[in-house]
C-alpha cells in the first residue's frame, strides 16, 4: 500500500471512528479487519464471513465515509480474506494495514490489534474460536480459552448467541475504563454468570488486573444494608469503589431498594471519574429497567450494551461435550448431538440430561445409548418440544425482516417481500406438520408446488452461503434462520 493510500484509509477510518464512536470503531474495525481502496470502491475485507456478516451492520457509516473521501460515486464492497486470520493468530507480526485497529490522527489510541501480549492472544483466541469443526455434518463451535491453552475465558462455550458479548469482554479487559459499563443481558440460562466469571478470571489472570470484585446484586444490597446498621459504610465504598473492575450481577433485583439504588448510582458515579471499569449483567436491557430510575438506567446505558441469545443447537453440543468430559461414564458423540437436538435449554437443563443419563445406565446396567437417552428421557423430549404454528413463524419473520404484520400473506412480489416469504415456507416445513397447501394458502393463496420450489430455493441459498437483505442490511441466510428459530424458541 503506498503513502498515499494509506493516508486515503486513514482519513475514511477517522471518519468512520467519528460517525460511530471509538469504542465501536476498536471492538469492530481492529483485529481481523483491513480497510483498503480500489479507485472509488472502499473494500472491506474480514477474516471469517461472521466478522462480515456483522461489518455490513455498518453499510451506511462506511458509504458515508467512502463518499466523503473518495467522492459522491464511492461504493463500498465487502469480502473475506482468510490471510487475516493467519496474521492474529502470530503474536508480534504486523497486519496487512498496521492502521487497522486504531482511531488515526493526533493522539490516536491503539485498538485490540494494538501490541501482541494478552491482547494479541486475546484476539487470537476469538478468531480460532470463531473456527467452526466439521463433525458428521454437525458445525461445533470450539470452546473458548481451550483451542490452544489459553487460561484467560477456559471453559466458557463461544457460540453465535453469545459471541459479540465475549469479544466485547476480551476488548473491555485490554482497555478497562473506556467503555464502561459493559452491560450484558440476555434472559435466564443464556450464561451471563458464567461470563462474569469468565471475566474475573481472566482480569486477575491474562490481563493481570490487580482489584477485581464481583458481587450479585443480593450481595451488594445485603453487604450496604448491613454496613449502614453498623459502622462499615466506609469500609464497603471502598471495597466496592476502591477497584480496577466492579462486576455485579442480576442488576434486575435492585428494583424497588431506593437506599441500595442511590448507593449504586454514587458506586457508578465514583468509578466513572476514577475511570475505573464497571461490568454489570441482567436479564433484560435498561430500557426495560425503568422502575431502577432514569439517571440510573441512564448510567448504564452509557457504556456498551451486548445482547446474550439462548445457544444454539452447535453451542449445545460443544456445551455438552465439555460437560460430558468430566463423567466417568462414556457418551457416545450420536447421544450428545441428540441430547443438542432436542433440549433447547440452557447449560443447567444439559447437566441434568447428563445426570438422569448416567443415573440409568448404572440402574439398569446398560451402556448409554441413543435408545436408552429416547426412553430415559421421553418426558423431558416431549416437555421441551414448543409447539410451532404458522402465524408463529409469520410474526418471527416479519420481525426479524423488519415487515409489516400480514406483509406475507399478501401478492406482492418484491423482492424484499418475497425471499422473506420463501424462508417462512422453508420454515414452515422444519417446524410444523401443516400439509404443503395449508402452507400455500397462508402464505397469500399459492399452490403446494411454490411451496417446494420455495423448500428448494432456500436450500440452494444455503448451499451457496447467499446473503438476504435485512432492515439493518445485508446478513447470511443461515443468520437469519438462526434470529428467527430464537424469536420461535427452536433454535
Amino acid at each position: 500500500m503506498t503513502q498515499r493510500e494509506k493516508e486515503v484509509v486513514s482519513a475514511i477510518q477517522r471518519n468512520l471512528a467519528e460517525q460511530v464512536g471509538s469504542d465501536l470503531f476498536g471492538l469492530w474495525f481492529g483485529a481481523g479487519v483491513r480497510l483498503r481502496t480500489a479507485s472509488d470502491t472502499l473494500v472491506v475485507a474480514a477474516a471469517d464471513r461472521f466478522k462480515l456478516d456483522r461489518l455490513r451492520r455498518f453499510r451506511e457509516p462506511l458509504s458515508a465515509a467512502a463518499r466523503l473521501v473518495l467522492g459522491q460515486g464511492a461504493t463500498v464492497q465487502f469480502e473475506v480474506d482468510p490471510a487475516l486470520a493467519v496474521t492474529l493468530a502470530e503474536p508480534g507480526r504486523a497486519t496487512a494495514d498496521s492502521d487497522n485497529g486504531r482511531v488515526p490522527g493526533n493522539g490516536s489510541k491503539p485498538g485490540p490489534a494494538a501490541a501482541p501480549g494478552p491482547g494479541a492472544r486475546a484476539a487470537r483466541d476469538t478468531i480460532r474460536g470463531a473456527a467452526a469443526d466439521r463433525d458428521g455434518g454437525q458445525t461445533r463451535q470450539r470452546v473458548a480459552g481451550q483451542a490452544d491453552g489459553s487460561a484467560g475465558f477456559g471453559g466458557f462455550v463461544v457460540g453465535e448467541g453469545n459471541r459479540m458479548s465475549v469479544e466485547a469482554a476480551r476488548t473491555m479487559l485490554r482497555r478497562l475504563g473506556q467503555a464502561s459499563p459493559l452491560y450484558v443481558y440476555g434472559p435466564s440460562g443464556t450464561g451471563k454468570t458464567h461470563l462474569l466469571a469468565s471475566i474475573k478470571s481472566a482480569a486477575r489472570g491474562e490481563a493481570r488486573v490487580r482489584r477485581v470484585v464481583s458481587l450479585s446484586a443480593e450481595q451488594f444490597t445485603t453487604d450496604f444494608l448491613e454496613a449502614l446498621q453498623g459502622r462499615g459504610l466506609p469500609s464497603f465504598r471502598r471495597k466496592c469503589r476502591d477497584v480496577d473492575l466492579l462486576l455485579i450481577d442480576d442488576v434486575q433485583f435492585f428494583r424497588g431498594k431506593r437506599a441500595t439504588l442511590a448507593e449504586l448510582q454514587h458506586t457508578i458515579d465514583s468509578l466513572h471519574r476514577a475511570g475505573r471499569q464497571l461490568v454489570l449483567a441482567a436479564d433484560r436491557p435498561p430500557s426495560e429497567l425503568s422502575s431502577l430510575g432514569r439517571e440510573l438506567t441512564a448510567r448504564m446505558s452509557g457504556g456498551l450494551i451486548c445482547r446474550l441469545d439462548p445457544p444454539d443447537c452447535a453451542t449445545r453440543l460443544a456445551i455438552l461435550e465439555q460437560l460430558a468430559a468430566r463423567y466417568e461414564v462414556s457418551f457416545p458423540k450420536a447421544v450428545l448431538r441428540l441430547l443438542a437436538e432436542q433440549l433447547p435449554g440452557d447449560a443447567r437443563q444439559l447437566a441434568g440430561a447428563l445426570n438422569r443419563l448416567e443415573a440409568a445406565s448404572l440402574a439398569f446396567e446398560q451402556p448409554i445409548s441413543s435408545g436408552l437417552a429416547n426412553s430415559v428421557l421421553d418426558d423431558v423430549f416431549r416437555a421441551t418440544r414448543p409447539v410451532v404454528r404458522l402465524d408463529d413463524i409469520d410474526r418471527a419473520v416479519c420481525e426479524v425482516f423488519g415487515l409489516d404484520s400480514r406483509t406475507l400473506q399478501s401478492s406482492r412480489k418484491a423482492r424484499a417481500v418475497s425471499q422473506p416469504r420463501m424462508l417462512a415456507m422453508f420454515l414452515a416445513r422444519k417446524h410444523t406438520r401443516s400439509a404443503l397447501s395449508e402452507i400455500g394458502h397462508y402464505f397469500g393463496q399459492r399452490t403446494h408446488s411454490t411451496v417446494i420450489s420455495a423448500q428448494k430455493k432456500v436450500g440452494r441459498w444455503m448451499s451457496s452461503q447467499a446473503a438476504l437483505q435485512g432492515p439493518h442490511g445485508e446478513c447470511s441466510v443461515e443468520d437469519m434462520i438462526r434470529r428467527v428459530e430464537v424469536l420461535l424458541g427452536t433454535g
